[in-house]
């Protein structure tokens, strides 16, 4: 068992396609996430999922993803499908289009069952941000299932969709994933069209694969990687998996800066081993950039996110008042009632650091720091084939147990790097500490996926034999 609790895989769900009805398995989703406290969905999709597993039992549907159930973070547009960003401002928004992404999915016979919940306008670790309620571990209903993704994790790990989308700005694939003891992917920037992703920060933000186990997230990642002329920032190439490194022997290294509390570590040092009786050669890496990194991405995130929300005035975008007043207070107060106090809160920090006397002072050298991490990665690519770390340096906290902004910052320390560089990286799933899951984190170099999801598949496949 690598951490799954009622995690359902595409293969075990196509064996129960074989011998019942999809239109009977879709129903039966949806009873189990009605009766579900995770709260893990904002929307559900249950009559056009039910005529879509009916035109499957028909055999009119064909395609990778034909009869499988997936989820889509709310962030992500679907057309006629209310998409929120788990805000007050978005709580009616329905996007006349489909993000590229959904389009992949539909094209591949993906039934939609609905959108996950997440933290404001994917700002925070834990989804509780959102506007629609915190989501609960499937671990420990107590406990935060991660963020900002967290809805997305929760219904994997619970039973209640068989693949999922999430974004990952700073962690918030991986978290989550971590969390709710499952597989996470946030690919190279670039590899996935973020056309239809409503924006927090564009030059840090990707879409991303999550499942209950990693072939399935390779799967996934085929179907939704490629080009898109309508995303300029695409890398025009899409991703087939052909597991060429099956063999491979990598060079594996430790990244000594990104560590974790006596639980984490423990059991990080515990898998670390088994990677060498595995016959990899295992070694320790040092980055010095990293003990500003954390700093240096809230700079840049917030100073994207400040000019991203700009556009929510109640008049563009977001939700409007009837009273009318003076322009600017309106406007103040639709973003008063509109915003929790997370999103206000990097809002305020972002529009700082870029106003005049403190750009140079803050923004330019927090991308200056980001220059420094990209080096430092790749000069570590240089000796290791692939890196490796905690996911996040704790376990999942209970509901509430964390009130501070500045420390639930700090439990982003190991995932942000990986976004500063635009590298790859995926957590996974090596087992339990007191009941609750421990992610690895393996990170690659650019359009590194194949190397990291080969050698997860080993990984993967060498922890169940273990626990």
């Amino acid at each position: 068992m690598t951490g799954k609790v009622n995690g359902i895989t595409v293969e075990e769900w196509k064996n129960r396609l074989e011998c019942e009805k999809c239109y009977d398995l879709i129903s039966e989703l949806f009873d189990r996430i009605k009766k579900s406290r995770l709260n893990a969905y904002i929307t559900l999709c249950e009559d056009e999922a039910l005529k879509q597993a009916e035109k499957y039992d028909s055999g009119k549907v064909e395609g990778r993803l034909s009869g499988i159930p997936v989820a889509v973070k709310d962030c992500i547009s679907t057309k006629g499908i209310r998409t929120t960003c788990g805000s007050k401002m978005l709580e009616n928004y329905v996007p006349p289009f489909d993000a590229h992404v959904v389009e992949r999915l539909k094209q591949e016979g993906a039934i939609i069952i609905g959108k996950t919940n997440m933290d404001e306008f994917a700002m925070g670790t834990t989804t509780e941000t959102s506007y629609f309620g915190v989501v609960r571990n499937p671990y420990d209903e107590e406990r935060v299932a991660g963020g900002s993704s967290g809805g997305s994790g929760a219904c994997l790990g619970g039973g209640e969709a068989v693949l999922a989308l999430g974004s990952d700005t700073g962690g918030s694939i991986r978290c989550p994933a971590s969390f709710c003891g499952v597989v996470g992917l946030k690919p190279t920037y670039g590899l996935v069209s973020r056309y239809g992703l409503i924006p927090y920060a564009n030059s840090l933000e990707q879409i991303g694969p999550m499942a209950c186990c990693v072939r399935d997230v390779a799967v996934l990642l085929e179907v939704i990687a490629g080009k898109d002329e309508r995303d300029s920032t695409n890398a025009g190439r899409g991703f087939k998996f052909e597991n060429r490194y099956e063999n491979h022997s990598f060079r594996i290294g430790i990244v000594k800066e990104m560590g974790g509390n006596e639980d984490v570590t423990g059991r990080f040092e515990e898998v670390a081993e088994l990677i060498r009786e595995m016959g990899y050669e295992v070694g320790e890496v040092s980055m010095s950039s990293f003990k500003y990194a954390l700093a240096a991405y809230y700079i840049i995130a917030t100073g994207e996110a400040s000019s991203n929300l700009a556009r929510y005035d109640g008049v563009r975008y977001g939700f409007a008042l009837e009273e009318l007043d003076s322009w600017t207070r309106y406007f103040s107060k639709v973003r008063a009632l509109g915003f929790g106090d997370e999103v206000k809160r990097r809002i305020m920090l972002g529009t700082y650091a870029l106003s005049a006397g403190y750009y140079g002072k803050y923004y330019l050298k927090a991308l200056k720091v980001r220059t420094l991490v990209k080096r430092d990665f790749e000069r570590a690519f240089s000796d290791f084939d692939l890196l490796i770390s905690p996911t996040m340096p704790a376990l999942p906290f209970k509901i509430g147990e964390l009130t501070d902004p500045l420390t639930m910052y700090k439990m982003d320390v190991n995932t942000v790097p990986v976004n500063m560089a635009g590298i790859p990286a995926m957590s996974l799933p090596v087992g339990l500490v007191r009941g609750l899951p421990v992610g690895l984190q393996i990170m690659g170099n650019h359009f590194g996926e194949e190397k990291i999801i080969s050698f997860a598949l080993k990984v993967e496949e060498r922890v169940k034999e273990a626990l």
